[in-house]
């Protein structure tokens, strides 16, 4: 049917156009590009408007909100403001903040067509963010000290992201969209570690360095080194400061991929996959994380039991091919010596592990119920802080948070798998892929924190995200299960 032109309702530009308000919004944006890259220089002005650019798309579509929070965890997660402020957010805070802010909006905009979600563990979670609240309150005596108060917001931020994933991720093309981004950001950030690893440590060192202008360590163990040694193994760091951190971050993601690529419907072509998850694989080996290590091991052994056999093939491959390179590189004999000190407890800091495991039994010991909460710990013999995430929330929040957690754990696993015979291959292997990138961040948590740790509160973001896309899957499976 043709349209009159005549009665054509005016377009955006035309609009514009028209606008006195608009015209002159335009003149103030333009001088004050005009101005600051004049004041400040062209660099700083081309990074302002990037993040102008940045953080237009967050507004519009919450799948670049998604894409960019992934992103900042993955890439740059210690990442702030390039300013100080009383509280100067990091980038991941600025993401999920305007990211909730635009999906709740919208959700009481279109109230009738845009349900909130709260997916399979929505309602319990929150209960569990209540008792981790009760714990802070309970443990500071009422009166949390500013840094732990912060810290403790940006952590609620990520335990929060299971609902935040849950209630963007509402159509199958964007599941498919999120699981495509993780694994490519991953990719990303491994490949920056394994840069910064081979490069000479003082251009590595300037580099990072460099980046303290936004948040970054510019002095001590900005690189790190096996058993603080800098005439040792050098481990690979990428941006996420923390050689462990960042390998449990690789062991979740390198999971997703290494999923992909033993899947009949893969996301991604299978040669990206397998450039993708070599680089990952070899990344997380140079961070000489024995808990990474670990956790990959099990969620590939869980992956290839449960589902993809194929997987088998792919791990001795990709050990054989691990193994060739660290001959190549003369740190073979390092590496599995380290392996080895390891599992025997015999190097110092395993013997320093041992001794956290034994301090932070003996504070669930005194305060078994509710724990000590998330600041220091009230008596002078002991202190907080253990390499493991279940001691971890034992101690911050005594055996009823740990309970809870491993509740809600098994929940979500019991849903998702009671799921998994129901669905097509392509759905399958979302579903397992995150699976298995949970079992590898819970073997991690073995003998590493920062799964559980307010100082790291874009490892909770991961993990929680994760969950949640679990859950979103779960959810667009049910209503359509055989949906292609």
């Amino acid at each position: 049917m043709s349209v009159n032109v005549a009665t054509q309702s005016p377009t955006l530009r035309e609009r514009l156009a028209q606008s006195p308000v608009a015209i002159a919004g335009l003149a103030l944006v333009a001088g004050g590009l005009i101005g600051g890259i004049t004041a400040i220089g062209p660099l700083y002005a081309a990074a302002g408007l990037i993040a102008l650019a940045i953080v237009t798309a967050l507004l519009v579509s919450v799948k670049a909100g998604l894409i960019a929070a992934l992103a900042v965890v993955t890439i740059i997660p210690f990442g702030t403001l390039p300013f100080k402020a009383i509280i100067t957010p990091n980038f991941l805070t600025l993401v999920l903040v305007t990211l909730n802010t635009v999906w709740f909006l919208r959700a009481l905009a279109r109230s009738d067509t845009y349900d909130v979600r709260f997916g399979s563990l929505g309602l319990p979670l929150i209960g569990f963010l209540g008792l981790t609240l009760f714990s802070l309150v309970l443990g500071a005596r009422g009166l949390p000290d500013p840094q732990t108060l912060h810290n403790y917001a940006k952590f609620v931020l990520g335990v929060f992201c299971y609902l935040t994933v849950v209630n963007c991720v509402r159509d199958r093309e964007t599941a498919r969209l999120i699981m495509r981004a993780l694994i490519i950001v991953g990719g990303l950030s491994a490949m920056i570690g394994l840069i910064l690893w081979a490069l000479p440590d003082q251009i590595a060192l300037q580099l990072l360095v460099s980046l303290g202008r936004i948040g970054y360590p510019t002095s001590g163990r900005v690189l790190r080194y096996v058993e603080d040694d800098p005439n040792g193994l050098e481990r690979a760091i990428g941006l996420g400061v923390d050689p462990n951190s960042f390998g449990g971050m690789l062991a979740l993601v390198a999971v997703l991929t290494l999923t992909q690529l033993a899947a009949p419907r893969p996301i991604l072509p299978r040669w990206l996959l397998a450039t993708l998850g070599g680089i990952q694989v070899l990344t997380l080996l140079l961070t000489f994380s024995r808990a990474a290590l670990f956790g990959l091991i099990i969620a590939a052994a869980f992956l290839a039991t449960a589902r993809y056999r194929r997987l088998w093939r792919h791990m001795i491959a990709v050990s054989i091919l691990g193994a060739i390179l660290l001959f190549g590189l003369g740190y073979a004999d390092e590496f599995v010596n380290r392996v080895l000190s390891g599992m025997q407890f015999r190097d110092q800091a395993q013997q320093m592990r041992l001794d956290e495991y034994a301090n932070a039994i003996a504070i669930i010991q005194r305060y078994p119920v509710f724990g000590i909460g998330f600041g220091q710990a009230p008596d002078l013999d002991l202190s907080a802080g253990v390499s493991s995430i279940y001691l971890a929330i034992g101690q911050r929040m005594g055996l009823v948070g740990l309970a809870v957690f491993l509740g809600l754990v098994g929940m979500w696993f019991s849903n998702s798998l009671r799921l998994l015979p129901r669905l097509d291959d392509e759905a399958t292997s979302w579903l397992l892929g995150c699976q298995g990138a949970i079992v590898a961040a819970l073997a991690v948590g073995l003998a590493d924190h920062y799964f559980f740790n307010i100082e790291f509160s874009h490892m909770a973001t991961l993990f929680w995200a994760t969950i949640g896309l679990g859950s979103a899957i779960e959810w667009l499976m049910n209503q359509s299960p055989h949906e292609q």
